[in-house]
């Protein structure tokens, strides 16, 4: 069997999968004449030949007698003539697997957005906090434990608020949270809420629910955050994009749980407020003024002596082993001659680190995500990939054989569907319990990943993976197809460089 990498045989498996079913029906004769008629229009079966042949040699499925065409079989032959389909579709996704694990994706991989080539790049800016610097899991306990007790010292909340303690793996970055009605959530690309991770407290709401007190889950563009994922100007969701901010959404979780479980009358407003206000900023962009440093044009530089005191004489050029204060980065830019496509700029947070350096001056951006590694890892077991093939060969055979519309047809194809919706709820349960993997919201990307693919040419868990390329390196951005192209291109493995064929 010819090797694919992880990435041409994930992309491929949904074109795979109706290649299976294209074969299987054909087979077995299941098909009417109209339906037929449309498998042969869309000429299924030639164009996922070459996806087949380096897949699988196997021979085709013999010929069942017993099984009809749909349009003159009883629903016992049609039930039959389906489940068939099923186990020829689920062992042939079974047959892919192997394959697919010995394609693992190396966690210290730099992954490209956009193409940027290194040997253009001049200037080297980073962020500090969990950029150069990377913090020991007891922070987060720290600052939870801090804000608890301020909430409770300096604005009386109950005592018995000290019984609840930091939980680590609760929450995940780049939730939202509705400041009006107290709930944390997970929402789309689409701004679709998924159901199942709205929490009120520390426990989920039911699905029906959140139906009701968002007339759908749908979140309208004016309810949402703005620019920098901040709750203002009549927005009512506020979304947590930087790491500090997970044991804010803990403490926040926690206080409602307490609330709630007491039957105390609150505002969800003031409480939102106050967790804001206590909540230790320990984030150095408070002291380096972003984004105001990217965007206002007014403050000048100021140098600063060893002892501390402001001079004020005009800055004319930075100086080597001069302090300066204030400025911004126009300024900056005029004073260093420095052009935007020239800097390389890498931060953890997508909004102030990155978005207005990216969007205003034309500066290369990296996005170092922490979370990736442990996400990559889970993607990397055999778990994984034997849910995730599954599911889209499933839905592959739902898509297609949702248009036998008769009620023993339907009776099987809605046992497929709740099959489908139970694995993609272990899929979510796989990164984290509540809320599921950073970057998808099942098979949508999350509101994270659609600002993480829109601010960062590049992207990676860590600072250390430069260390694994040259500087003359040139990222190339996966070519994903779009929803109407077929992956009939060659795709090269980062590891060897070895030609993998389509």
């Amino acid at each position: 069997m010819a090797s694919l990498s992880f990435s041409t045989l994930l992309k491929t498996r949904d074109y795979l999968h109706k290649y299976n079913l294209c074969s299987v029906l054909y087979t077995h004769g299941f098909v009417n004449r109209s339906f037929r008629a449309r498998l042969s229009k869309r000429n299924f079966c030639t164009r996922f030949r070459g996806a087949r042949h380096v897949l699988t040699k196997q021979t085709e499925p013999q010929n069942y007698a017993s099984v009809m065409y749909a349009s003159s079989s009883s629903s016992e032959d049609i039930t039959k003539g389906l489940w068939t389909v099923y186990n020829e579709t689920k062992k042939k996704t079974e047959d892919s697997i192997p394959a697919i694990c010995k394609n693992s994706v190396n966690p210290d991989t730099i992954f490209a957005n956009n193409e940027m080539s290194l040997g253009d790049i001049e200037i080297y800016g980073f962020d500090y906090d969990y950029t150069l610097a990377f913090y020991s899991n007891q922070l987060h306990t720290l600052i939870f434990n801090i804000a608890r007790d301020l909430l409770i010292a300096e604005h009386n909340y109950p005592e018995g608020l000290r019984d609840y303690e930091y939980v680590p793996d609760f929450a995940v970055r780049g939730l939202h949270y509705d400041v009006q009605k107290a709930l944390l959530m997970k929402i789309d690309a689409f701004h679709y809420i998924q159901l199942g991770t709205v929490y009120r407290g520390l426990h989920p709401v039911p699905d029906e629910e959140v139906i009701a007190m968002y007339d759908g889950i749908h979140v309208p563009l004016e309810n949402m955050s703005d620019f920098y994922g901040k709750s203002s100007h009549g927005h009512t969701l506020k979304q947590f994009m930087d790491i500090f901010s997970l044991p804010e959404m803990t403490l926040l979780s926690c206080v409602n749980d307490f609330f709630m479980r007491h039957n105390i009358d609150y505002e969800p407003v003031h409480l939102y407020k106050d967790v804001k206000v206590n909540v230790p900023r320990l984030d150095t962009s408070v002291y380096c003024y972003k984004p105001g440093f990217f965007n206002d044009r007014r403050k000048p530089f100021r140098r600063v002596t060893e002892t501390g005191v402001l001079l004020w004489d005009r800055i004319h050029k930075l100086e080597k082993g001069q302090i300066y204060k204030q400025g911004n980065l126009y300024e900056f830019l005029r004073l260093t001659g420095w052009r935007g496509s020239k800097v390389l700029y890498f931060g953890d947070h997508i909004y102030s680190d990155l978005a207005d350096l990216t969007l205003r001056h034309g500066w290369r951006t990296g996005a170092i995500i922490p979370e990736l590694r442990q996400e990559i890892k889970i993607m990397n077991t055999e778990q994984y990939v034997h849910m995730m093939s599954w599911v889209q060969a499933l839905t592959g055979l739902i898509e297609t054989m949702q248009v036998h519309r008769d009620p023993a047809s339907q009776a099987v194809v809605q046992e497929w569907v709740r099959e489908r919706d139970n694995m993609r709820s272990q899929s979510k349960e796989i990164f984290n319990s509540q809320f599921g993997s950073l970057f998808r919201t099942y098979h949508n990307p999350t509101y994270f990943s659609r600002r993480l693919s829109r601010f960062a040419d590049i992207y990676m868990p860590s600072i250390s993976c430069l260390l694994n390329y040259d500087f003359q390196h040139t990222f190339f951005p996966r070519r994903t197809p779009l929803q109407h192209e077929a992956p009939f291109w060659p795709n090269i493995r980062p590891a060897d460089g070895r030609l993998d064929q389509d």
